[in-house]
């Protein structure tokens, strides 16, 4: 039987907040593991965490990174980048003195952490070359699918699709009340994602309960085995290419509220450097262990 170090983590936790789980299998040198064996460990943590992310020493960077949900594997999964590189960083006194780290990701490429826990105790990770993609679905089609009326999506600003680690589907909503009471079918909102090639839907109100926060959002991920998402890093830095596309950010230090109405909403943070943006958070160690295999 294998020993692997494990941590249960919450990533984009605030105060109260209790943020989105990843579980973190971090493997030491000489360790490794096949495609299968993360599919499957994936699959036992359905219902308990979002997705798994497994980390491992690279050649190309300080650490590579490789995320599945309970579905399949993941391009990129920005709450496990959040989780998993606050953790090790804060556990690790050799990193703690590091502004900045590299990460390998396995589909998306190099991406710069940078070490703000000192700070304002965060990390920020740079997000993955956003990919313009736009759309042409209309608001009838996407409000049915979300269980909207047709005059809840906002006309004010456009529906986009927007890459930035995820094919992420925009979809502004004109009142906060509505966003956050949004509640789809699962299936069919799996069904309507995969027949137009949509891997989440993040949906917005520019009004927030907190006026610190820029917006609020609310991502809906059904492809990769869950509903909704409680607080994401992939579809908010998508969001944030929308806004500086959409001139309603001007790339400053910025947060952003997620969740739905019956939850403490947890916080996102968004800044940009060399015209790329960047996401950000804390996390919380919830279980510290072994995994055995």
């Amino acid at each position: 039987m294998n020993e692997y170090n494990y941590k249960k983590i919450d990533a984009f936790t605030s105060e109260k907040s209790l943020g989105n789980p990843a579980a973190c299998i971090y493997l030491d040198d000489g360790q490794t593991m096949d495609e299968d064996k993360m599919q499957a460990i994936a699959r036992q943590h359905k219902g308990f965490v979002s997705e798994v992310v497994y980390c491992s020493k690279s050649q190309l960077a300080n650490y590579k990174l490789v995320y599945y949900s309970s579905e399949c594997e993941v391009d990129f999964c920005g709450h496990g980048t959040i989780a998993c590189m606050y953790s090790l960083i804060k556990s690790t006194p050799d990193l703690m003195g590091k502004s900045e780290l590299l990460v390998e990701t396995n589909r998306k490429g190099i991406l710069t952490v940078y070490n703000q826990i000192t700070e304002q105790d965060a990390v920020y990770i740079t997000a993955p070359e956003a990919q313009h993609i736009g759309t042409d679905l209309s608001a009838d089609l996407i409000a049915k699918n979300l269980h909207l009326e047709t005059g809840q999506v906002s006309d004010k600003y456009p529906i986009d699709m927007i890459d930035a680690g995820l094919r992420t589907l925009i979809v502004p909503v004109a009142k906060l009340e509505d966003e956050v009471r949004v509640m789809p079918d699962e299936q069919q909102l799996k069904d309507f994602c995969i027949n137009h090639d949509i891997d989440i839907i993040l949906i917005f109100s520019r009004e927030a309960a907190n006026p610190r926060d820029i917006a609020h959002t609310r991502v809906f991920a059904p492809r990769f085995g869950y509903l909704e998402d409680p607080a994401t890093g992939s579809g908010n830095s998508a969001f944030g290419y929308y806004m500086l596309k959409n001139k309603l950010w001007d790339g400053g230090s910025v947060s952003i509220e997620q969740g739905s109405a019956d939850m403490e909403y947890n916080i996102v943070r968004l800044n940009t450097r060399d015209d790329k943006v960047l996401f950000g958070g804390r996390a919380t160690d919830r279980i510290i262990g072994k995994y055995l295999l």
